[in-house]
């Protein structure tokens, strides 16, 4: 009998319960059995599991964050620990995985799969939505929604002063989350990694918007490699200008809270796709959506490629923001 070990692994993101919900009532309507590993994989090497039944994931599609707990777990990169790993999961009875997180999760299930040929099937969940071979990440949604929030809520300060707002979103090696929100929230100016934005021409723009009687501006960053960075562009428009500009970082409160419907319902039809993929013999490969359909990308291709910025978008932000 298919018995498959499910577990959250990274950043939390906002539908991972609604995914965990999913492998559990796709597996119990084909006679499998579904045991939650705690913690990711931490949880496997510590032998942390616990059975999951139809009623054990009730009333859990709306929470948010992953009530199997996650974290990273660097001790998951030494092969000792994947040898205890897997003979915890044979103990078990746990002969196939699925596997919810980003890429960094991935890199775990297919070293699994290559070192033990454990089936594998990963789920992309991550606010960053920065996984290649999919459209949308499960907490995507939710994140920019959360995002967008509290940008329209700054907009009624910035008009009230006429001031200058500079918000920081999450996304260290990604701009795709400040991409969105920017676009959604009308941000004059959008910094992400991917981009190198010439600080002399946003200033210049920036000017330029105020001689045209634009009172106010709200600036979107991406964090980059260490939260802060809108300090930084704050202290560089005051030097260049002597433009006081307010910072409001919104940090981990976009990984938290309700998922939205279209999270909900992504991560309920990738969950389900993981299980059936594995019904079928698949393994290794990545549960996504492409163009409103599921598709299995290979795990190989899902940690080692990334998905193209948008060139389109960028110029997009920028017409719409003069």
């Amino acid at each position: 009998m298919l018995t498959i070990g499910v577990y959250t692994s990274g950043g939390d993101a906002p539908g991972m319960n609604a995914t965990v919900r999913a492998v559990v009532r796709m597996a119990h309507s084909h006679n499998a059995n579904v045991i939650g590993i705690r913690s990711g994989y931490t949880g496997m090497i510590e032998n942390d599991f616990v059975p999951l039944d139809l009623r054990s994931v009730a009333n859990v599609i709306q929470r948010g964050g992953t009530f199997l707990k996650t974290g990273r777990c660097p001790e998951f990169l030494q092969p000792e620990n994947r040898k205890i790993a897997f003979d915890n999961l044979v103990k078990a009875g746990i002969n196939a995985l699925v596997c919810i997180g980003g890429d960094g999760s991935f890199r775990g299930a297919h070293a699994l799969n290559q070192e033990y040929k454990i089936p594998v099937i990963g789920v992309p969940g991550t606010i960053d939505n920065d996984i290649y071979g999919t459209d949308f990440t499960i907490g995507f949604d939710t994140a920019v929604n959360t995002a967008l929030e509290a940008i329209d809520r700054i907009r009624d300060t910035a008009t009230s002063h006429n001031r200058i707002f500079i918000v920081e979103v999450m996304g260290r090696d990604s701009g795709y989350l400040a991409l969105d929100v920017g676009i959604a929230g009308g941000a004059q100016e959008i910094f992400i990694p991917e981009e190198i934005n010439d600080i002399n021409n946003c200033i210049q723009r920036l000017k330029d918007s105020i001689k045209n009687g634009k009172q106010y501006s709200i600036f979107v960053a991406a964090e980059g490699q260490k939260p802060g960075r809108a300090y930084d562009l704050c202290d560089a428009i005051k030097k260049k200008t002597g433009l006081d500009a307010k910072v409001c970082i919104l940090g981990h409160i976009q990984r938290g809270g309700s998922p939205t419907a279209r999270d909900r319902v992504i991560a309920s039809a990738l969950g389900a796709g993981a299980v059936d993929a594995l019904l079928r013999g698949e393994s290794d490969k990545m549960a996504g959506i492409r163009d409103g359909k599921l598709v299995l990308v290979p795990l190989a291709d899902a940690i080692s490629k990334r998905p193209p910025v948008r060139k389109d978008k960028i110029l997009l932000a920028r017409i719409l923001s003069s």
